[in-house]
């Protein structure tokens, strides 16, 4: 029997909460797992297709990540890979910083875990995808859905926070039609900080949780400005400061890099989230750059499986 995973498209960081604050969003990879009964040695053990969106650049072997996924849940818990088919459809743009990888690793663990019998819960999934993915911004909200915020125990278990999300407080994002690989963001950052920069983003943290519970539009705009990331990746977005200025002027709390980048988010209200939309699409086709814009509430659901 097939099973199908839905996992949707996240954004991380959202300005201060560099690598451990992340949203889910609604739009959605696919993934269809389905058990290859082999007779002989000799068959066939792996068969991989995929369509949707720029399906032509993904690794249809087995390199691809969602299989990548589903080989190491199988080897944490000492069983035999067993051969599959697997089905991807794809939505979510591929090295934008919407969490593409993410659905990947998600959709291989979760996929693995109901053909193994469902050993596994939750939280043992989450620190198998944390692991693989390295951080915990990305993955955590497309297992789970809404705005999730991870810390490290001192047994460096994770703690996982659901963050209220406002209702009114409208993401709509911009993407180009240029990649920038989250290495090559990481390359830019410093490896140390002043120390005035790391209480900075601390209380702008704390504020910005606040401001997407409540929908303060004086806190979202004070809260989501950074001093670890945003000012080192910037100059890798090109336009990213014309975009910004139009999605200020169209009616946005603010504005920042989602994930890596290159995709850029804004956080509005209800009333003025399509004028946001059309200025930042519009901005970027102005210096010579052609995006989408899109207006993609919050997934609360997280990775659906489906059998």
């Amino acid at each position: 029997m097939p099973v199908t995973i839905t996992v949707p498209a996240t954004t991380a960081n959202l300005g201060p909460g560099f690598d451990c604050l992340g949203a889910a969003l609604s739009l959605y990879n696919r993934f269809e797992f389905q058990p290859l009964y082999s007779e002989t040695a000799t068959d066939e053990v792996l068969q991989i297709e995929v369509t949707g969106l720029e399906a032509e650049r993904v690794k249809t072997d087995a390199s691809n990540l969602a299989y990548q996924a589903f080989q190491h849940y199988y080897q944490k818990i000492g069983q035999p890979v067993p051969p599959v088919h697997l089905s991807i459809g794809l939505e979510i743009p591929l090295a934008r910083g919407l969490g593409s990888s993410a659905t990947a690793i998600v959709a291989g663990i979760a996929g693995a875990n109901v053909l193994a019998g469902s050993p596994l819960e939750e939280a043992e999934l989450m620190a198998m995808a944390i692991e693989l993915e390295g951080h915990p911004d990305n993955v955590v909200p497309a297992l789970s859905g809404g705005c999730r915020l991870a810390a490290s125990r001192a047994d460096a278990s994770w703690a996982i926070c659901e963050v209220p999300w406002h209702p009114e407080v409208v993401p709509v994002v911009a993407v180009p039609n240029f990649e920038l690989s989250t290495a090559e963001a990481r390359r830019v950052l410093p490896s140390t900080y002043d120390r005035r920069d790391a209480i900075f983003n601390a209380a702008h943290l704390g504020l910005l949780l606040r401001g997407l519970q409540t929908a303060e539009p004086d806190w979202l705009a004070t809260a989501l400005q950074d001093r670890i990331h945003q000012p080192y990746r910037q100059s890798l977005i090109p336009g990213y400061e014309a975009v910004q200025i139009a999605a200020l002027e169209a009616g946005a709390y603010g504005m920042v890099i989602s994930g890596a980048g290159p995709t850029l988010l804004a956080l509005t209200n209800a009333a003025a989230a399509a004028a946001v939309q059309t200025a930042m699409k519009k901005a970027w086709e102005d210096v010579g750059i052609t995006a989408d814009a899109y207006i993609l509430p919050i997934d609360t659901q997280g990775t659906v499986v489906a059998a």
